[in-house]
């Protein structure tokens, strides 16, 4: 379980970096896995930049605490950031985009990040459990 959490964390982080860029450097053609449309165009496509820049920092964000070995912590910056894909989701719903987009991208993002939440906590605390275990056991003469 531990290393299925591990590749998930990693993906889940991987994932924001690569649209994010897309946003930054083909936000037009980005845009349009999205669900809105039509997408914002002139001085109102600087948006594209503010996502691609949310996206990445959170990707380097969960990377960065995952590299730490703080599995703890990125657990908890993941369930927080899995408010980020339903406020997509609510956000494409209630501009008439399509609902397979809405609960099929944004949706299933977050159950995903929610339950790599739950796994980085489970295995966490299991991590700890054996370390304090190991540290209890009578040293043998």
């Amino acid at each position: 379980m531990r290393r299925f959490a591990t590749v998930l964390t990693i993906l889940l982080g991987i994932f924001p970096l690569t649209f994010g860029s897309e946003f930054l450097f083909a936000g037009a053609s980005a845009a349009t896995n999205f669900g809105i449309d039509p997408w914002p165009t002139g001085v109102a496509a600087g948006y594209f930049a503010v996502k691609g820049i949310r996206d990445i920092v959170i990707g380097l964000n969960l990377l960065a605490l995952f590299a730490l070995g703080q599995r703890r912590a990125t657990g908890i910056l993941m369930a927080i950031t899995a408010v980020i894909p339903i406020v997509d989701m609510i956000t494409v719903l209630t501009h008439n985009g399509p609902v397979a987009t809405a609960l099929g991208v944004h949706g299933l993002t977050a159950v995903v990040m929610l339950f790599d939440a739950f796994l980085l906590f489970r295995t966490s605390k299991s991590l700890r459990n054996a370390t304090v275990e190991k540290d209890v056991q009578p040293a043998h003469a």
